[in-house]
């Protein structure tokens, strides 16, 4: 930063105007410098805090306290409905799943689904239960202890956010305000009383970004034990966040902006040899990127090893992997494939589906029946191996058995429909420049476009040129056009249910998984079973194939444009707390839980985001002015503990404005969190030249009504008993439902 007196070379104008300004040298104690001084008294003009022994005692009690009330307003009352309530539908269901080791399929990663499991087991829950939307829970399941269970992870959130803001070097009034908040945040307290993933998304979240604070706080001891520790605490908490929800790559591309920062001002230290240089990029690449990648990879790896029986995700994977689960139907069909073969045929490419038809027909185009590729088990699934259009060889009195061969021409047809997988000079209905794929005719009726052409690409254990169910590769090009038969999870829009478009591609790329496809389930009526046991498929490939198969849901998640979602909401409405969430029915029979935020938390903490960037912008054009507002230790601090927490609110927040999926309210919840700590940062910022009575008065104030609004609130939280109208003073907007 430039002095008042200095010039730059861009500036030719002259000798620079006066300024106003205190010159660096004559600056005040460094605060970092101060703050880890001893003893500690005082934290110069930034700071007011009171005398040592009153903060010795603080930092014991304050935590304890805040810990114990945590668990308090996260536990309270937690058993009191006794109906599956909300996502617990989903989730708890997923964990059961993982008692019964049945294989499913869920469109985020395994560990927050493995931690609802693990709850269930350890109050001897046996798996039994659907966790069906609105039912009671039966007698023997303890939902009460796997609700506590959950609720463990959003009441250590508090404690968590406390540490967190003492590391970011906020005062002691402060750091008690960003805990208050979060502790009498009401969206908190509700979503963490039932079975879902969002207490441990936070926790690891809000851990994660300790982990960062913490980590800062050692920067001046590179290579030390705290400093190992800390990094290391990042990069595991990274990998736990991303292993619950695909959102915790945010809290990784905060980190990772800060590290690429950090990394840039050591360039920059021409002091520090090269060597020491490269020690740190190696660090951060160990326990930033290898670690946490080893965390994600090896939660997949868990959840493969628990669910070994068939379940009903079993059609999102490979066919060898779903081969080799216990009580799979894919072990009792014939290896050959053979004329009037009834067959599923599923694509080889990552996310692949199954080869689907249905009797509805294209909005446009050819208006036939529609082709697809659907990831779930039905009849809808089934195609037969059928001679060519006006075959000459086949005799279908003949018993004899003809085995298909890579280079024999059939025809596919659709059992349900009876009508012929056919292609034609049309384009596709999402990917122009391909041809349109569709259902035409049937057994009778049609022409040579109905023929397609079988290439065996490869086999993973047989030579003989066959087609054979699971190990065999296939291409199937179209007679007459040349082009090849393609699913390459594009999907499709309402009309097509969201499945994924089949096309016919006029590019003959060998390499091209997306038109690789295999024979999963196989039946013929003359032919022995085989025996698929002997193949397996390798880890990795299994990895990439689930990954890329809940990449592919998770982009179907989409508004449905003829359907109204009364608990869907925009992301404008968040911040301003514009709308909240009924997670259960609203019958005065039941107990009802409304999901929104203390209206003190989220409007200050949202307006403390448009203030602070404006502030900043401020400063950043006095900076260019040459005026000196801080020093440089003052700057650091307020990056670090200003700026890259609103940072982190713009990171969780924005991705969603531009997403297409769905969006809720409880996905704003993370982001919440870094907008409270800029709060924080920006009372203690603005209070911080208070004469002491005025600052404890502001302070007090702030308490107070975090506090009252929350235990105001507190019915939707705690559960609303009786008739709803009761509880019509909370409808403080006419857009919130209480």
């Amino acid at each position: 930063m430039a002095t008042a007196g200095s010039t730059t070379g861009a500036d030719t104008r002259g000798a620079p105007r006066q300024r106003k300004a205190k010159p660096i040298e004559s600056v005040r104690k460094p605060v970092d410098e101060l703050l880890e001084s001893k003893p500690k008294t005082i934290i110069g003009e930034y700071y007011n805090d009171d005398d040592i022994s009153l903060d010795t005692v603080e930092k014991y009690v304050a935590p304890i306290l805040f810990t114990i009330l945590s668990f308090l307003t996260r536990m309270y009352k937690i058993g009191i409905s006794d109906i599956v309530t909300w996502d617990e539908a989903h989730f708890g269901k997923f964990g059961s799943h993982y008692l019964k080791r049945e294989f499913y399929f869920d469109v985020h990663p395994p560990l927050g689904k493995m931690l609802v499991g693990l709850s269930g087991y350890l109050c001897g829950y046996n798996g039994s239960f659907e966790f069906k939307s609105g039912e009671h829970y039966p007698e023997e399941l303890n939902y009460t202890f796997m609700r506590v269970f959950n609720a463990t992870f959003g009441a250590l959130c508090v404690p968590v956010a406390y540490f967190t803001a003492k590391s970011l070097k906020f005062s002691t009034l402060g750091t008690w305000l960003v805990t208050l908040m979060v502790l009498c945040e009401n969206s908190y307290a509700t979503i963490s009383r039932f079975i879902l993933l969002d207490s441990m998304l936070m926790l690891f979240t809000f851990l994660s970004f300790l982990g960062l604070a913490k980590f800062h706080e050692w920067r001046h001891q590179p290579f030390s034990l705290g400093w190992w520790f800390w990094l290391t605490f990042t990069g595991v908490n990274i990998g736990c966040v991303t292993s619950v929800k695909w959102v915790g790559m945010l809290t990784t591309a905060l980190i990772g902006i800060y590290t690429i920062h950090d990394l840039w001002n050591k360039f920059g230290d021409l002091k520090m040899p090269m060597v020491t240089y490269a020690k740190h990029w190696i660090a951060r690449i160990i326990c930033l990127i290898i670690i946490p990648l080893t965390i994600y990879l090896a939660c997949f790896k868990i959840h493969f090893l628990i669910l070994v029986n068939s379940g009903p995700g079993d059609a999102q994977m490979s066919s060898l992997f779903q081969a080799n689960l216990r009580n799979s139907d894919l072990t009792k069909g014939p290896l050959d494939v053979a004329i009037l073969s009834k067959v599923t045929l599923k694509n080889m490419g990552y996310g692949g589906g199954l080869l689907h038809s249905h009797v509805q027909t294209y909005p446009e185009g050819s208006e036939q029946q529609q082709v697809t590729c659907y990831h779930h088990k039905d009849a809808n699934n089934d195609w037969i191996f059928y001679p060519e259009r006006m075959s000459l060889e086949y005799d279908p009195d003949d018993p004899e058995i003809r085995f298909i061969k890579s280079g024999d021409v059939i025809r596919l047809i659709h059992e349900m429909t009876g009508r012929n997988l056919h292609s034609h000079v049309m384009p596709a209905p999402l990917t122009k420049d391909q041809n349109e794929v569709s259902c035409y005719g049937n057994l009778t009726v049609g022409d040579e476009k109905d023929n397609w052409i079988v290439e065996v690409v490869s086999d993973a254990l047989h030579s003989d040129n066959r087609v054979h169910t699971l190990t065999s590769s296939l291409r199937f090009r179209h007679q007459t056009l040349g082009c090849y038969l393609r699913a390459a999870n594009v999907n499709l829009p309402q009309w097509g249910y969201k499945q994924i478009e089949v096309t016919c591609d006029k590019a003959n790329n060998p390499r091209d998984r997306f038109t690789h496809w295999n024979v999963e389930k196989h039946i013929h009526p003359l032919l022995p079973p085989g025996n698929a046991k002997a193949y397996r498929s390798p880890f990795l490939r299994d990895f990439l194939h689930l990954n890329v198969a809940m990449m592919t849901s998770n982009n179907a998640l989409v508004p449905d444009p003829d359907k109204r979602d009364d608990l869907a909401s925009r992301p404008w409405q968040w911040p301003v707390l514009n709308v909240g969430l009924r997670m259960c029915g609203w019958s005065k029979s039941i107990v009802k839980y409304y999901l929104l935020g203390n209206p003190i938390v989220v409007w200050g903490s949202s307006a403390s985001i448009v203030i602070l960037a404006i502030i900043t912008f401020v400063y950043l054009c006095r900076w260019q002015r040459q005026y000196v507002d801080m020093t440089p230790d003052e700057v650091s601090h307020y990056i670090y503990s200003g700026v890259y927490p609103a940072l982190g609110w713009g990171l969780h927040y924005f991705p969603f404005i531009f997403m297409a999926r769905v969006t809720y309210v409880h996905h704003y919840l993370p982001a919440l969190y870094f907008a409270i700590i800029s709060f924080g940062f920006l009372f203690d910022f603005g209070t911080r030249r208070m004469p002491g009575w005025a600052r404890y008065l502001a302070y007090v104030l702030a308490y107070a009504a975090v506090i009252g609004v929350f235990v105001l609130f507190s019915p939707i939280s705690f559960g609303m008993i009786g008739n709803h109208e009761k509880y019509s003073y909370l409808n403080w907007l006419s857009t919130w439902t209480v």
